[in-house]
């Protein structure tokens, strides 16, 4: 015992008027109202961190916990059974008699010292209260008589056997609230978790294990109590036929009660590996539901012991409500499961790097228990070196949002091949979701870059803007013109531009990464903004002498950011995405354009652009594959479009040649017949060029061709 001069102070009211509102409430409560009333009283008289009341039980000779207030259910369920010889505190008060203190040393609960003061009877000691304290102060004489007498108006309370009535009337109610609340669990951890906070500390046990039958094998849901390697060593994946005592369990369809280590190995003597060390008791209960054995949940004690009529029929019932619990939580995490493989599938399974533009991405689930969503994102290149940037989100969970989301992905990038501009890829996005039905809405930007001239033109349906980063740190908060969201928009859509730097970094996000517990959206935009220049400092992004790989530098702010934004994740109800989009402006050197006249000698003139900007770039090796492709171009541009007509060519990974006109005709490739003599222009130049298209502006048209550099050339670049 451990003592200590300075003394608790009993807080008002005082212990006369506590002691009195204990009598004048004896006739109207039931023993267990009158135990936690009284238990209230005692913790707060002493300015206590909580308590609880242990009573001896008639199976064996230890004490069940029988009340509990103020503390939590870790707390608790360490303390549902005591050992009445073990050397604690509430134990050498059941033996003496005697009202005992010691302080306490790294006690989890963040109590410092414990007081139990004993619950007398006429036949001997019932039980035992006990406070933990916040301080290491032992109580003075006062405090002695005020504890002392709150424990004697306990034990008047109760009857000769108090448990055998107290302990059946608490189980019964924490089962009642076992019901309720495996009526909530959503997934199977939620139910492991739920009965482990219902049901260990009512039967005084303190091992858990939940296994779930799955092609012929047992597997482990959940436990508590037993360590990993236990389980990987003895129960995970052991097929059911080979193990007696679980076939024996779901062939009698009742539970299995084993009471001591000496019944377990004469019962099953095959099965001794089994017996852990720390379990000397076993409540072995079948899961059945639909009529379909499932698995076998397993309640184990420290303790031996042996099990009343009353608590047989309890194990029954749990055995049939997990069961059930279990069924519901197995089906939703297989569609739970089934969602998540959809979405990821669907999503990019990496982000290219191109010459424009280099990407980083977080895709941030809800919490557990809650279906999948449809947010998305997606890094495109187009041609010249122009890139698309979207991000999404299909308002609602599961599978049929999952799939939507595939399907506007989809559709994005059929239109982006089509070098539509974003408000017409909004308008044939909205058509869509139109058609999937009157309750099917989705959020949308899509931006599109144009590294010669540092523009980036924006639409947004319905989602938050970005976040621009600048090269200095600073950061900008472009509001492109807001539209309703798709499905309830109305064409046509405003767009918005903003002219970049050479560098910067997009940061694109979902609501859900913003939207706080209240759902305001304007704290989370700031908090990202704070993030997002954090993490830029911290990490010295545009410092000079950075590492050169851009891709790792930005997925290592992609994660500070992440990070920062995610401390609440487990309370979070809506799934989220971080997109992240370093873009860099075309060099100046790269770039050479020219006027051409509107008449035939345009092509000769752009072939003599092309030779000497090919020698100056030391690209002569192109240079006859390129004249001929924009000889072609630029024929075709004179003969069956209008003027004015320019030149361009892009020096990146590939050198692209670009014909401007004034028409918006489009061009087509034809199969000429040996006897035309024209007809042949765009096949040739199919056939010179990697890739070819055309793409439309307000004024006209451009039709573009790349045709890939030699390993030399391209590494000059």
């Amino acid at each position: 015992m451990t003592t200590d001069d300075a003394p608790l102070t009993l807080t008002e009211p005082s212990a006369a008027a506590r002691l009195a509102l204990l009598e004048a409430q004896s006739h109207d409560l039931s023993p267990y109202e009158a135990l936690t009333l009284a238990l209230q009283q005692a913790t707060a008289g002493t300015g206590a961190l909580g308590g609880f009341v242990h009573l001896r039980s008639d199976a064996d000779a230890g004490m069940r916990l029988v009340a509990a207030g103020g503390l939590p259910d870790r707390v608790t369920q360490e303390w549902a059974h005591l050992s009445a010889d073990r050397d604690t505190t509430p134990a050498r008060t059941l033996r003496d008699g005697s009202l005992h203190w010691a302080a306490v040393r790294g006690a989890r609960s963040g109590c410092r010292a414990m007081v139990s003061v004993p619950l007398p009877g006429a036949d001997g000691r019932l039980g035992v209260l006990t406070l933990l304290l916040w301080q290491a102060q032992a109580p003075d004489a006062h405090q002695r008589s005020f504890l002392t007498a709150v424990a004697r108006w306990m034990a008047g309370r109760l009857g000769r056997r108090p448990y055998a009535v107290l302990g059946g009337a608490l189980r019964a109610a924490r089962m009642t609230e076992l019901t309720s609340a495996l009526a909530e669990a959503v997934t199977a951890a939620d139910v492991v978790d739920t009965v482990a906070r219902h049901v260990l500390g009512p039967f005084g046990a303190d091992g858990l294990v939940i296994q779930a039958i799955e092609n012929d094998r047992m597997h482990v849901v959940g436990s508590v109590g037993y360590s990993q390697d236990f389980l990987d060593r003895h129960l995970e994946g052991v097929p059911t036929g080979s193990n007696v005592l679980v076939a024996e369990v779901l062939r009698l369809r009742r539970p299995l009660l084993v009471e001591s280590t000496q019944e377990f190995v004469r019962r099953f003597p095959g099965l001794r590996a089994l017996t852990h060390p720390d379990k000397n008791a076993w409540a072995f209960l079948p899961l059945i539901a639909s009529g379909r054995d499932i698995g076998c949940c397993v309640v184990s004690f420290a303790l031996p012991r042996t099990f009343s009529d009353e608590e047989r029929s309890l194990l029954a019932a749990l055995g049939g409500l997990v069961g059930q619990a279990l069924e519901r939580a197995r089906l939703y995490d297989a569609e739970h499961d089934r969602a998540q493989s959809l979405q990821r599938g669907l999503l990019p399974r990496s982000l290219p790097s191109l010459p424009a533009a280099t990407a980083a991405a977080r895709y941030l689930p809800a919490s557990e228990g809650a279906a999948v969503g449809g947010d998305w994102y997606d890094l495109i290149a187009l041609s010249a070196d122009r890139v698309a940037m979207v991000v999404g989100d299909v308002m609602g969970h599961g599978i049929a949002e999952a799939a939507t989301m595939g399907r506007l992905r989809t559709a994005v990038r059929t239109l982006a091949d089509l070098e539509l501009p974003p408000e017409e890829v909004l308008i044939h996005l909205n058509d869509l979701v139109e058609e999937l039905g009157e309750d099917s809405y989705a959020t949308c930007l899509y931006a599109v870059f144009d590294p010669v001239g540092r523009i980036c033109t924006f639409c947004r349906a319905g989602h938050p803007p970005p976040v621009v980063v600048h090269s200095d740190g600073s950061v900008h908060h472009p509001e492109p013109a807001a539209n309703p969201p798709l499905g309830a928009a109305r064409p046509p859509f405003d767009t918005g531009a903003v002219r970049l730097p050479e560098e910067s970094v997009l940061v694109f996000f979902t609501d859900g990464l913003v939207r706080s517990a209240n759902g305001d959206s304007d704290d989370g935009v700031d908090r990202l903004t704070r993030a997002v220049r954090d993490a830029v400092a911290r990490t010295g992004y545009f410092a000079p002498g950075r590492p050169a790989d851009a891709g790792e530098r930005l997925d290592e702010l992609c994660g500070l950011i992440t990070d920062t934004m995610t401390d609440d994740r487990p309370r979070a109800v809506d799934d989220a995405a971080l997109f992240l989009v370093h873009t860099r402006a075309a060099a100046p050197g790269d770039v050479a354009s020219w006027r051409l006249p509107a008449d035939p000698r345009a092509a000769a003139e752009a072939r003599r652009h092309v030779r000497r900007q090919l020698a100056q770039w030391g690209l002569d090796e192109l240079e006859a594959t390129a004249e001929m492709v924009v000889s072609e171009l630029v024929g075709n541009a004179i003969r069956h479009a209008k003027g004015p007509v320019s030149l361009r060519l892009l020096r990146s990974r590939s050198l692209v040649c670009e014909v401007y006109d004034g028409s918006l005709t489009t061009p087509r490739i034809r199969r000429a017949a040996q006897t035309d003599e024209n007809g042949r222009g765009l096949y040739l130049v199919s056939a010179l060029s990697r890739r070819w298209g055309a793409r439309y502006m307000d004024d006209g048209k451009c039709i573009w061709a790349e045709q890939d550099l030699a390993p030399e050339g391209a590494s000059r670049l």
